[in-house]
């Protein structure tokens, strides 16, 4: 994937842009990747069909090639999150309802990820899940899930989360993947609060969260877009950073987190920007929807 020469805001949009110090966070974000961060962002909340030429403009400003883009729409029509109707030599696309549901679910947490949690009581979910050895595909679809789901593992088959809430989301998980008849769920209290501090830098990497928040710090202060074009780019980014947090962040409370934690900021930032780019970033999208409309 390669800056399309002639998307001058693109490059005054991110840079001087820090370096990633991980290699998970470092890797440019995929052609389909922007293309789901522009469909929740944009596409989702307008409503209404989107000429392929739209679709190009809008991720070649985000410097993605234009083969990118239409391998990245078909894949996801393929997937059945799109569906393209054919007029003429053109493509109107338009989110199906499983796609419309997936990017609703996905806009609300990314929205919702962050937010002060309310008071702890000291209760964990505890999972106790286990598959064999020689079945890979399930251990691995199994650390997936209860890892998306917020849980951590202390050792194996033993997952858990200061969220009992999430007891419902968990069976259904484990229930979807086939694990759920060999699982044992219940509700614990450990003892002191030194212990359960212990225990969840035992099950998450906070350190590496940590680090992550720190990065997207340090990107999110060198964005200085003007102009329409240059928000619109910002924007997108911003949010495409943000949407990993869900998966890295099990979202502990306050009490189970070190001291000053890049989190807290990281989400005050996210939100002040979002807020403040969206209207410049809103006018461009409409903009590269209405000219494709016209030209039709």
């Amino acid at each position: 994937m390669s800056r399309t020469p002639d998307r001058s805001a693109a490059p005054n949009a991110l840079s001087p842009a820090p370096e990633f110090r991980r290699r998970r966070e470092l890797g440019a974000a995929s052609a389909r990747s922007l293309l789901l961060t522009v469909l929740g962002e944009f596409v989702l909340p307008a409503g209404r069909p989107v000429w392929t030429a739209t679709f190009l403009e809008a991720l070649g400003l985000l410097g993605v090639e234009a083969k990118a883009v239409r391998q990245a729409l078909a894949r996801t029509a393929t997937e059945g999150w799109l569906a393209g109707e054919r007029q003429g030599r053109r493509t109107a696309w338009q989110l199906t309802p499983s796609g419309h549901r997936l990017l609703t679910d996905g806009t609300e947490r990314i929205y919702s990820f962050g937010r002060p949690v309310q008071d702890w009581d000291g209760q964990w979910l505890m999972v106790l899940a286990s598959v064999p050895e020689a079945n890979r595909a399930l251990r691995h679809l199994l650390r997936t899930r209860l890892s998306w789901n917020g849980l951590g593992n202390i050792s194996p088959g033993v997952w858990l989360s200061p969220h009992p809430d999430r007891e419902p989301a968990i069976r259904q998980v484990l229930h979807e993947i086939g694990a759920g008849h060999s699982a044992t769920i219940f509700v614990a209290r450990l003892g002191e609060l030194s212990e359960a501090r212990r225990v969840a830098s035992q099950a998450w990497d906070l350190e590496e969260i940590e680090l992550a928040y720190e990065d997207f710090l340090a990107k999110v202060a060198a964005l200085r877009p003007t102009g329409d074009a240059q928000t619109f780019v910002a924007h997108a980014r911003l949010v495409q950073e943000w949407r990993r947090f869900p998966f890295l962040d099990p979202g502990l409370p306050p009490e189970l987190l070190p001291d000053e934690w890049s989190g807290t900021q990281s989400c005050t930032a996210f939100h002040d920007r979002h807020e403040s780019w969206r209207p410049d970033a809103d006018r461009q999208w409409k903009s590269m929807a209405d000219t494709a409309t016209i030209v039709s």
